[in-house]
This record gives C-alpha cells, structure tokens and sequence, in this order.
C-alpha cells in the first residue's frame, strides 16, 4: 500500500499453476488411515479409524516435497496437466478468498485422490525468462534446475473420488492468503452449482493435528507394522500388564488383541487423548484400555490401579522432536515410572542404537554452498553474513531432512556410534565416543547422516534410517517416514576444489544424559 506505487513492475512478473490428478495409494496414506490387520490367536482382528476420521477432510496445509523423488510405479495418472490459475505479482492480491474451475477429461479411470500442483514462474512480462518447477514426467528435458525454495505441491481431495475414462469432471480450487485447496465434482453437478463456495478443508477429527502426514505413513506401513506385531507375541503372556508411552501409537491396541491382560496408555495432551478416545470406541476397546492423561513423572499408583506394569511399550514416537535422538524421551519416562514397574519387567524396545555413515549429496549440499558470483554479481558479503550467522551454532549442529527427497551416495559402511540400553535407567554420566571410518568411495565428502535403530526383541529392529545401500555405487534407502539427521561438513562444501580426497573421517559424539542433547565433531583425514 505505503511502498510502491500504482503500475509498479515486480520481479518475478508471474506465476502459473498447473495441476493433474492422480491416484496414489502412497500418498493417500499421508492423510488417511488405513484398517490394520492383526492376526491374533483366536482369528484376525481388524484395526478400524472412527467415521470422522475417516470423513474428515483433513488440513488445508500445503504439502510440498520433491515430487522429482517420487516414483512412477507410486502413483497413476488420471489426467492431462491443465492450467489451474495464475497470479500477477505486479498487482496487488486480494486478501478475498478467490476460486477457479476448470473441466478434466480424466484419461484413465481410477480413484481420484491427489492433485499435484506447481507452478511455472515468469521472471518478465513478456515470459521470455521462465522457471519451471514441472516434474519429470512432465518436463521433456532431461536437464532439471534442483530447487528447494520452490517444490511441487501435494494437495489431498477431502474424498477419493471415483472418475471414468473420458466422462468429464469439474476440479475446483479456491484460494485465501494462506493456503489452496481443491474438490473434484462431476461436471453435471457443477453446472447445477456454479455459484457453491467450496469451503476451507478443518480437521474434526483431530487426528490430522496430533499426527502429521509422515506420521501418518508411518501408521500406515505394513511391514513396519508387522515387525511389532511380532515383537509382542514373543514378549506378551495372558497376565502382562503393559503401559504404551508413545503420543498417540497403535501399539495399546496390538497388545490388547494379542493377549494381554491388561493395558494402559500414558498420552501427554488432550488431543492424543481425544484421538485415541475416538480411535478405542471405534473398536470397541474403551473399557479394555485405560488412557491416562499424565506426565510420567507425575504417575501414581491410583492411575494403574494400585498394579505393577511388567511390560513397558513404546515405538516410540513423540510429537515434540524433530532429530531422531529426541525420540530418547521414551528412556526418561522409563525412568521416571521405575517404581511402577515389576523387577522383572520387559522393555519394548529393549535398546535403541545410533548409527552415522558419511555420504556425498547430488544437491541437498547446496543449501549450505556459498554462492559467489552469481549471474556476474559478487554476493561474497552475503556468503559471509551467512557463514558467521551459522559459526554462532548451527555449524556444530546436526539439522533434520527426509532423504528420501534428497539422494546421496555413501561413501563409507553404516556405523553403530553408541548404545541406549532402555532396560536400566538413564545414567547419571554422559555417553561418549571416539572413533573413525574410512572411506570406500571416492567422492565428496559433504556430511555424515545419523539416524536411530530401535532393538524391539531378539533378531527384531526397526530403522528411522538407512533401509539398504540399493547398489554398488553407494546409492541410499531411507525410511520415507523419518528426517535423518545431517551434520554439513563446511569445509568441504565451501572449498572449490579438494587437492587430496581423506581416506577416513574421525568423530567425537557426546550424548549429555542431563539436557537429552548430542554433541558431535567431525575432522577429514
């Protein structure tokens, strides 16, 4: 209003939004849940969501990833790319909701369930400079600009929609200052109502604020899910008294069906607690398991009925953390409820693990990579208010990313740094380690990854990390459902060159028992 005048030209000049639509039961997961089938002893059981969850729209938050990442075989295609709308930067926004339609042919039938969006930008008026953020099925070059400030959008409909090959159907979007979102009629039903607002996606059913969509994959995955399930039926017998302490987790539910006498859930809000309200009553479990709504340092007898707890679960998952370590909450409860349990109580998992491997990056580095001359301007005095902003802390920190998104290339094994053993208590002391791995695999160095391993029971793990090394050349799985932990190894991503490749890189991790918190150093020999 106050800073620039009538008829002013902004750079980018526009933006074009183009969407297709898309089946995807991959996706879909990051916003429903799926039933869960649990073979029990007296027959299968089927874990169900209640209705609102299931009708539940979910939220208008964008979910934007490196679509580029997404496999082919992850999602069928259903129509055409079309124009959705565009935006003129030039001009100011209204601060109104806006909507827009447009017809799809869907060329292929199936379920619709996803529209996938991005935009094209026009740095001029005219369009004759033009960033692209059109996937690789769309885009016919092989050469991709990596981009990280703008991704490609994942929007979910509030219900699949059935669509036939050929018939027609109207996707409308609407617009406010803060998010989009979409609907998919038939296109006789939109004709009927031209002039219907479609209104802003709100989570009823709270699930979609307790967990977020990778949490929601992560509820969803079958095999993860399995390796619980086989975890129980080796430590459950018919007069365990189990307490799960994970913010809204299933295993409550796996425990009661394979056999437990008795189960607690410790939730640490009132939305876990609403949610697995809604979730027990839905299967008919809310009088076989109690939740109590307590820290666990504030756990009393009275809550577990004056018993003793002989086996302690947990996935564990907590909302709050953001680095896989900070999931260690799980041992600080364990050792604050220590009086609740029996002497001889078993632990689910019995041990967690931290591993780190080194890895060169095809461009997540980038995002660490000082500019220089760009387009034959010299920002060095940017890159160096940014270095020193990062040398007050973040450089001798690790920071969260889903690799999925971002490929690498390990360049040394996997390597176990330290151990937590869930079955005694959090020592007083802190747990340190020195050691070195040498590098199999020429390439740059720019980081380590860490991730955490969780030890359920004998012979059964589960990884917030590493799946596999798919290939001889290094290339990495990750767990799509987790952000791995990167610590950027500045030195080399801020050199030019390297006149010798290290042969072995050294590190010294201390976990600080007191704050929960891991501090690591790195050197390149």
């Amino acid at each position: 209003k106050y800073l620039v005048q009538e008829g002013c030209e902004a750079v980018p000049h526009r933006a074009t939004v183009y969407v297709q639509l898309v089946e995807s039961k991959r996706m879909w997961s990051w916003n429903k849940l799926f039933p869960v089938h649990v073979e029990a002893e007296d027959g299968e059981k089927i874990i169900v969501s209640p209705s609102e969850m299931e009708n539940c729209p979910g939220l208008p938050s964008v979910c934007d990833i490196q679509l580029n990442q997404m496999p082919s075989s992850d999602f069928t295609v259903l129509s055409d790319v079309v124009t959705m709308f565009s935006v003129d930067f030039s001009k100011p926004v209204k601060s109104a909701s806006t909507c827009y339609r447009v017809q799809l042919e869907p060329v292929k039938s199936g379920k619709a369930q996803i529209v996938l969006s991005w935009w094209d930008i026009d740095m001029d008026p005219l369009g004759m400079i033009n960033c692209t953020m059109a996937p690789y099925w769309v885009k016919s070059t092989s050469e991709f600009q990596w981009r990280d400030h703008w991704m490609q959008c994942v929007y979910f409909l509030p219900n699949e929609e059935p669509v036939l090959q050929g018939e027609k159907v109207c996707l409308t979007a609407c617009r406010d200052e803060y998010s989009v979102w979409y609907k998919l009629q038939k296109a006789s039903e939109e004709e009927n109502k031209a002039d219907v607002r479609v209104e802003s996606p709100v989570c009823r059913c709270q699930a979609h604020l307790l967990w977020n969509r990778p949490r929601f994959g992560e509820l969803n995955d079958q095999n993860r899910m399995r390796q619980y399930v086989k975890s129980l039926i080796k430590v459950l017998k018919t007069d365990s008294v189990c307490l799960c302490i994970s913010d809204g987790s299933l295993l409550p539910v796996l425990a009661h069906y394979l056999g437990a006498k008795q189960v607690f859930t410790l939730e640490n809000s009132a939305v876990s607690c609403s949610v697995m309200e809604k979730f027990f009553e839905a299967n008919h479990l809310e009088d076989k398991i109690k939740i109590i709504e307590v820290r666990p340092e504030l756990l009393t007898p009275s809550h577990l009925e004056d018993k003793k707890i002989s086996v302690l679960l947990g996935e564990p998952f907590f909302t709050t953390s953001l680095l896989p370590w900070h999931n260690l909450y799980f041992w600080y409860a364990r050792t604050a409820i220590t009086g609740h349990l029996t002497s001889n109580v078993t632990v689910l998992p019995q041990s967690a693990s931290l591993h780190m491997m080194i890895v060169e990056f095809q461009d997540l580095w980038r995002i660490r990579s000082p500019c220089g001359t760009c387009e034959g301007f010299d920002v060095g005095t940017m890159d160096d208010m940014i270095n020193n902003s990062l040398n007050f802390r973040e450089s001798k920190e690790a920071e969260p990313h889903p690799l999925w998104e971002y490929p690498c290339k390990s360049l040394s094994d996997p390597q176990k740094v330290l151990t937590f053993d869930f079955r005694k208590t959090v020592p007083q002391h802190s747990l340190s380690t020195e050691g070195s791995v040498n590098l199999l695999r020429k390439g740059k160095s720019h980081g380590a990854v860490l991730w955490m391993e969780y030890h359920l029971a004998a012979d059964i793990s589960i990884s917030t990390g590493l799946m596999q090394i798919a290939n001889e050349k290094g290339n990495c799985e990750w767990n799509p459902h987790c952000k791995q932990a990167v610590y950027f190894f500045s030195s080399v991503i801020e050199s030019e060159t390297l006149s010798d490749h290290p042969s072995a890189v050294t590190y010294a991790i201390n976990f600080d028992t007191k704050t929960g918190e891991i501090a690591m150093d790195f050197k390149l020999l």
